[in-house]
């Protein structure tokens, strides 16, 4: 039986979040540079997004480039964002075809302007589309999210638009960039690593983790399969006890 056979689409996790790590490892073991990884890293984005429509996923959330990659050499950064917006440009057509809605996380006033309009463009293209929502995070950080929100909440109490006494988990998460987006169930990390890296602080809370040491350019849909069975083979509890789920 394959992986995806496996799957009881009963239980399949909401939202997926995945955290692309190992593209410049996976091109310096094989004597390349390390926007070859990238771009091969591109064609995973492609294959999971494409299985995650296959299984039946609602949303799936990438971390595309950090806050802290702008301190990356900055041909490296030039070079990711010229990927981007190529990868964005060849990617739309498929979107439209599998149904895909695109969406994208982070400060992303920080973009180059064509990055920014290409981006843009794709997302009013894609706005109409009812399968799986992708959504990129980019220029993101967890501590710059919520900073952002606790400003938000502040102008709103000095400007008497909330009673501090009301702000609660559910005011914090309508000022997050994620307003209206279910919290990750899944979190899968790749690249051997087992850090969560400034991502969804806030919204992984009681995500599970799968981390793997499969580089990011070699994840592609059994990769995927194989961490939602996992997923499926835990016991989520959200702070209560086993016999209180089956009761």
């Amino acid at each position: 039986m394959s992986l995806i056979e496996q799957i009881d689409k009963n239980r399949l996790p909401q939202h997926v979040a995945i955290i692309m790590d190992g593209n410049g490892r996976w091109a310096k073991a094989r004597g390349k540079d390390r926007s070859y990884g990238h771009q091969e890293g591109v064609v995973s984005v492609r294959k999971v997004v494409e299985a995650a429509t296959t299984v039946g996923l609602k949303y799936l959330t990438m971390y595309t480039f950090s806050t802290e990659n702008w301190n990356r050499p900055e041909a490296e950064v030039q070079a990711l964002m010229s990927l981007l917006v190529t990868a964005i440009h060849r990617e739309t057509p498929d979107l439209m075809k599998n149904n895909v809605r695109l969406m994208a996380i982070g400060n992303l006033d920080r973009l180059p302007a064509d990055a920014r309009a290409t981006l843009q463009d794709c997302i009013v293209q894609t706005s109409a589309n009812t399968g799986v929502t992708l959504i990129l995070a980019l220029s993101y950080s967890a501590r710059w999210e919520i900073t952002e929100a606790v400003k938000q909440l502040v102008r709103m109490a000095q400007d008497n638009e909330i009673d501090p006494e009301e702000i609660t988990e559910a005011v914090i998460a309508d000022h997050l960039t994620t307003q209206g987006i279910p919290d990750p169930d899944l979190l899968i990390r790749t690249g051997g690593e087992q850090r969560v890296s400034n991502f969804l602080l806030w919204q992984l809370s009681y995500a599970e983790f799968f981390f793997t040491d499969v580089y990011w350019p070699d994840f592609r849909e059994e990769e995927l399969y194989g961490a939602i069975l996992y997923y499926q083979q835990r016991e989520r509890r959200f702070g209560k006890t086993s016999e209180q789920l089956i009761l």
